[in-house]
């Protein structure tokens, strides 16, 4: 189970000279405007980051038993965001056709997160580095769209992406200083167009 630190303070300033210390935690700031005397009340709601990780462990292993595949986990934590690596004997089954059931298991788990704590935790759920294969084969791909809109000076109209695909086309090309990125659409059609500029 997950215990949950509340700090209460009427100033922001104090309450966050109270939390600078949980380098354990994540946390959320909740603010509670007083209807009768227009008094504010700051609120700030932690979970030990431990605590949330044993939570990963013990959500996945039962999403395993129930799907009939033995996994491993390695859960690492970097820039904020916990990254967990599966082991399986049955990483097809996990992956899914373009990584739809990892895409789709990440999303439960990031709800499930959500109604345990109520914070935002960025998680990413990775298999035999499924998605880090992915993003370099992507990057490779973008550096080869952007030596030719380099050549050709012509615009190039990529197909629609997730978020995270086209945060990775305008990661690659704002390394080239003649182009740039521009994300057109709505999701799911959402794309980027690589577009050429001038000196």
């Amino acid at each position: 189970m997950m215990e949950k630190l509340v700090f209460e303070e009427k100033e922001r300033e104090a309450l966050y000279k109270k939390v600078d210390s949980l380098e354990d935690f994540y946390y959320r700031e909740e603010v509670e405007e007083g209807k009768l005397f227009k008094s504010t009340k700051y609120r700030m709601i932690a979970v030990k980051k431990e605590d949330i990780k044993q939570y990963i462990k013990q959500y996945l292993t039962q999403l395993g038993r129930l799907m009939e595949i033995d996994m491993q986990l390695e859960i690492r934590e970097v820039d904020e965001v916990i990254n967990v690596s599966i082991i399986s004997d049955n990483n097809p089954i996990l992956i899914g056709k373009e990584g739809k059931n990892l895409g789709a298991l990440q999303i439960l788990l990031r709800q499930s997160l959500f109604c345990q704590t109520g914070l935002k935790i960025k998680v990413n759920l990775d298999a035999s580095d499924y998605k880090m294969k992915k993003q370099k084969r992507l990057e490779r791909e973008i550096q080869a769209i952007a030596e030719e809109v380099l050549k050709s000076k012509i615009d190039a109209k990529l197909d629609p992406m997730n978020s995270f695909d086209r945060r990775v086309v305008h990661s690659v090309i704002h390394n080239y200083e003649n182009l740039e990125t521009e994300s057109v659409g709505e999701s799911p059609d959402r794309y980027v167009v690589i577009k050429y500029k001038e000196d």
